[in-house]
């Protein structure tokens, strides 16, 4: 299940400096992907033993403000909660990061108190048609809308993000996000990346310029 472990990063939790653990498997194979590894070859890629990462962790808490599980989509894994609840052990705050695909046993996590912050990536404006361009795959909309508002009716921190990419968001995109985001929730925009993509054809793309991706931002404070 664990297919990756960073020790400090300064980028994955608002605020804090938090460990990585990544998983492996994903159910969306959204094309600007760059973890296409963990997406579609995690079997190629060796497991990582949870009792070495705990240990590690044991040494590092001291220095670190938590630790940020994400993928790959980590709610594929049944045996999530078990995973949580021994990382928890440590003393660490512990983020989940998550496609909102799974919202019963978002529902679970949440209800155990297994996490601190939770991160939902969301894809485009909710409507079928865009979200499976933007996603790789068909989906469910209304199981998408059941994690929202689980997120944003709990009582943890919690942001959506939203990647957006030239000739796949624009600004009707957000105008319609913003328009649907819930009161006291985040809509956190994150500017493409060209690179190493899952569809070669993303991977020369050029992002939004400084100034495009400042006008986007500005949509969701205005």
């Amino acid at each position: 299940m664990l297919k990756g472990f960073i020790e400090t990063s300064f980028v994955d939790w608002p605020g804090r400096s938090c460990a990585v653990v990544f998983t492996g498997g994903c159910n969306f194979r959204c094309p600007f992907c760059h973890n296409h590894p963990l997406v579609t070859r995690p079997h190629d890629m060796d497991d990582i033993d949870l009792d070495a990462v705990i240990s590690r962790l044991e040494r590092l808490k001291r220095w670190l403000g938590g630790i940020c599980v994400t993928g790959g989509e980590p709610t594929l894994h049944r045996d999530l909660p078990v995973i949580l609840s021994r990382l928890r052990k440590t003393g660490l705050a512990v983020k989940l990061d998550t496609n909102g695909t799974n919202p019963d046993l978002l529902r679970e996590l949440i209800g155990q108190g297994l996490v601190d912050m939770i991160d939902m990536d969301v894809k485009a404006q909710l409507d079928a048609e865009r979200y499976a361009a933007a996603a790789g795959v068909d989906v469910d909309i209304g199981v998408v809308r059941q994690s929202i508002s689980l997120i944003s009716g709990s009582s943890l921190p919690h942001r959506f993000r939203m990647t957006v990419v030239p000739g796949m968001h624009d600004r009707e995109d957000i105008i319609r996000w913003k328009d649907c985001l819930p009161p006291g929730s985040e809509l956190k925009l994150q500017n493409f990346r060209p690179g190493e993509t899952l569809d070669p054809s993303f991977a020369a793309l050029t992002p939004f310029t400084d100034s495009e991706f400042a006008a986007l931002e500005e949509i969701i404070r205005s």
